[in-house]
């Protein structure tokens, strides 16, 4: 029997027993990549592999459309969209327009919205998306299939399959109907999202304490909305101790609204129920509070918590991770769905490349994981500096007003950029953190 991962502290997953399970290597694989997980990641990735030719197996457990929160998108999401041949579909589509960003102080005063079109080409990441992310997925899923990449739903990994050497040649799975199956392949890819599948599984999953926030969310049909052009703007509302909301206005009517904090400031006064926290956060935001007051509530609330979380190695000997599975930020910046698309067009090319190169090594995909890396920590840098209760973005920009464009640039996605400059700007208001060692190749 497998061995439950256990909690060691600090961040990090450990299991122990975890067995190595002898297969035989010379059977047929039936796909060259098989896939852990349809969403965001997964199938840009399938997509790609698809696109150049290879035969790419997707494995999902659930049944699409599902349920998945993180509906906003930012600018440059643009990017990933535009390879995956997408941006036509979106335009069609009729999910909101977003055009720019606000914050909310508690008392209910509002910024003027930072419209995306006063610094970006009209005709491209001027102009952004909520969506409703069961509707979302579902178009990324299907695009996949339409690629030529085969998917199974409602079919769950379990393990790992590993030769004598450590290597991992593929996955034992459990279908629908209860059988299992071993499937091979000559690379997996973890997918699984913030499930973490194979990190969790072989101990890489390293938390990050200073961002291990509480998140709980909830929907409101009929609320207040913005008029016109503001329809679609996602709002920042602040409450006390760096506590903030979000207010994602979306089509039908629905509008996603959640807050984040600290554990111990949501669940002051030994208030455990996820309903009752939200509530009572409610009036401590004028702005969130009046635009509550109409409509109503759909009923249901949710709540998640250590929401920033990483991976130790990023690719092993048979294994890439791509996505949640491989870094997991704090969602104050939406950048969740533009990195696990981003992660997976860029390994879907580099998969690619390997495969036609006959190596699948590692090391092949250091690259992959150091753009990926650098992305994250230039975002994270900023993440720090929002949570330190005596750092103000408006104090920077006061100071050295060249700064606003290089924030408003990493804040809208555009994360692949050196902006050493920046932080040292930064750091005379704010201490962020140096970059961290996480999600490179595995060397044996």
């Amino acid at each position: 029997m497998e061995a439950m991962p256990k909690w060691y502290g600090d961040g990090v997953y450990q299991r122990t027993a975890w067995p190595r399970i002898t297969v035989i290597t010379n059977m047929n694989c039936d796909h060259e990549v098989i896939i852990i997980g349809g969403g965001p990641a997964g199938t840009s990735t399938a997509s790609i592999l698809a696109e150049h030719g290879h035969k790419v197996l997707v494995i999902e457990r659930e049944k699409f459309p599902r349920y998945h929160v993180g509906e906003s998108l930012i600018p440059f999401t643009f990017g990933p969209l535009e390879r995956l041949g997408l941006i036509p579909t979106m335009k069609k589509s009729h999910f909101t327009k977003k055009y720019s960003v606000s914050f909310v102080q508690p008392d209910g005063k509002k910024s003027q919205p930072f419209y995306f079109f006063n610094r970006y080409d009209r005709e491209t990441v001027a102009q952004t998306w909520q969506v409703m992310r069961s509707e979302f997925d579902q178009m990324l899923m299907n695009h996949a299939r339409s690629k030529g990449a085969e998917v199974r739903e409602e079919t769950s990994v379990t393990q790992l399959l590993k030769d004598d050497s450590g290597k991992v040649i593929g996955v034992e799975v459990v279908n629908k109907d209860g059988t299992k199956e071993h499937l091979l392949t000559k690379l997996v890819i973890d997918a699984s999202g913030k499930e973490a599948f194979a990190s969790v599984r072989e101990g890489w999953r390293v938390g990050d304490p200073y961002l291990n926030k509480v998140a709980v969310w909830t929907y409101y049909k009929g609320s207040k909305r913005e008029a016109g052009i503001d329809e679609g703007s996602t709002t920042i509302a602040f409450v006390p101790d760096k506590g903030w909301f979000w207010h994602i206005p979306m089509h039908n009517d629905r509008v996603s609204v959640g807050i984040v904090a600290e554990g111990k400031y949501l669940s002051r006064d030994g208030v455990k129920d996820p309903k009752a926290m939200f509530e009572r956060e409610i009036g401590e935001n004028q702005w969130i509070k009046e635009h509550l007051s109409e409509g109503s509530c759909t009923g249901e609330f949710w709540i998640t918590s250590e929401y920033t979380r990483y991976a130790k190695y990023g690719a092993a000997p048979g294994l890439l991770l791509v996505g949640d599975a491989y870094a997991f930020l704090d969602p104050v910046f939406s950048s969740g769905v533009l990195l696990a698309l981003k992660s997976g067009v860029l390994a879907g090319d580099a998969v690619h490349e390997a495969l036609v190169a006959g190596d699948l090594s590692p090391q092949r995909f250091a690259g992959y994981a150091g753009t990926m890396r650098q992305g994250l920590d230039n975002m994270r840098k900023l993440i720090y500096a929002f949570y330190n209760p005596n750092f103000s973005f408006k104090d920077v920009v006061v100071k050295y007003p060249e700064a606003g464009g290089e924030i408003t640039d990493c804040l809208s996605g555009d994360v692949n950029k050196d902006y050493t400059s920046l932080w040292a700007k930064i750091r005379e208001f704010s201490p962020i953190p140096d970059e961290l060692p996480y999600g490179v190749p595995f060397a044996a």
